[in-house]
């Protein structure tokens, strides 16, 4: 997409997380004069994609995810390279498939996941299908682990990436471009816009999640908690997953021997730190699916709310004519952002979108035209 192909030139982009940096890169290249406004500062200090795991995991995450999310999701593995490859710095990024274990005394609940996970495979067949593992098969693809757990399962071609590394990237791409303004510890309101009018930008897309309340009551915020450690002793090649019996815990590799390790989910929008309760869950977890956590150095112990909407999918609005609001990408942001971002392009460009159909988010419009 170019210049050419939108209808504007011009575009105020608020918040400067994960979608409005995207946002901000793709019209930018495109060849629209950007600027991007953030109540934070540029190391997305007050953006729920700072405080992620930022796994890809479209089946895994089909547990608690509808059809419309695990398309969004699989769609998005092929686009993240894409995506990637444009940006002025590397991302790490891989697909090397999510490991799902449990210990002994969880296998009814892991039964009862395996059971769900193979109805996604039915409704969306194309997914890769899942692998049941034994302890050998285990051993082969995470050596330290075949001795701890009898069964698993194999999710293929799943992925990850650093979300921590993606938005330096996309920083660093926006502060070389020409076309772009950055604004920091600078919060702005769709209010503060009249776009179209004279002096005013063409377009205005909030990208704000929580930070939209104001303008979208039905936002609410869903806090996680998020141990980052470095584990030297640690060897994981991928990301993995431990059915649990009060959510299902993850310890992500990320590079340098550092490790995410989360789940916790909890129905508030509570910003304060994370409870003892929940920091020792997680980390007794993650030690018990490798005892090289026990000396491990914790780096961070971090709290964040995403923003979601109360059927937990995305949507789109547009509240008046040249304004559009995205938003409630909820615990899945990094794994649908891509298709979130094609839709929005999409829809920017022509007033319509083919992908918004395939992703189920046509109800979610609200006349967004160009």
């Amino acid at each position: 997409m170019n210049a050419a192909t939108l209808p504007f030139r011009s575009a105020v982009i608020l918040g400067a997380g994960l979608m409005g940096r995207l946002l901000a890169v793709t019209l930018a290249q495109a060849g629209c004069k950007v600027e991007l406004f953030d109540a934070a500062g540029p190391e997305a200090d007050g953006a729920a994609a700072r405080v992620a795991a930022a796994m890809l995991a479209p089946l895994a995450e089909s547990a608690i995810a509808p059809p419309s999310v695990v398309r969004m999701g699989h769609y998005a593995l092929n686009r993240w390279p894409v995506l990637l490859e444009s940006l002025a710095a590397p991302v790490f990024f891989q697909r090397a498939g999510t490991l799902v274990l449990w210990h002994r005394q969880d296998a009814p609940e892991a039964a009862r996941l395996a059971r769900m996970l193979a109805h996604t495979g039915e409704v969306v067949p194309e997914l890769p299908a899942m692998k049941s593992l034994d302890a050998a098969g285990i051993a082969a693809l995470e050596p330290a682990l075949g001795q701890r757990f009898a069964h698993g399962l194999l999710l293929p071609e799943e992925g990850q990436l650093d979300n921590r590394g993606l938005l330096a990237a996309l920083l660093a791409t926006l502060q070389a471009m020409p076309n772009v303004q950055l604004h920091w510890q600078a919060p702005r309101s769709i209010d503060d816009f009249d776009a179209g009018e004279t002096g005013q930008p063409e377009r205005v897309i909030d990208c704000r999640g929580l930070g939209a309340r104001p303008q979208w009551g039905a936002l609410r915020g869903v806090r996680g908690e998020v141990i980052r450690v470095h584990a030297p002793e640690v060897a994981l090649q991928r990301p993995t997953r431990l059915v649990h019996p009060r959510y299902p815990l993850y310890i992500a590799p990320k590079p340098g021997q550092v490790f995410v390790i989360g789940g916790t989910e909890i129905e508030s929008d509570d910003m304060s730190p994370a409870s003892v309760r929940s920091t020792l869950e997680l980390l007794s977890a993650a030690y018990s699916v490798h005892s090289g956590f026990a000396e491990a150095r914790i780096l961070e112990i971090a709290t964040q709310c995403r923003p979601t909407l109360p059927d937990n999918l995305p949507a789109f609005r547009q509240p008046r004519p040249g304004v559009m609001q995205i938003n409630g990408l909820y615990r899945h942001g990094f794994m649908i952002a891509p298709a979130i971002l094609d839709v929005a392009m999409e829809l920017l460009a022509t007033g319509h979108s083919a992908l918004a159909s395939r992703f189920d988010l046509a109800p979610s419009l609200e006349t967004v035209l160009p």
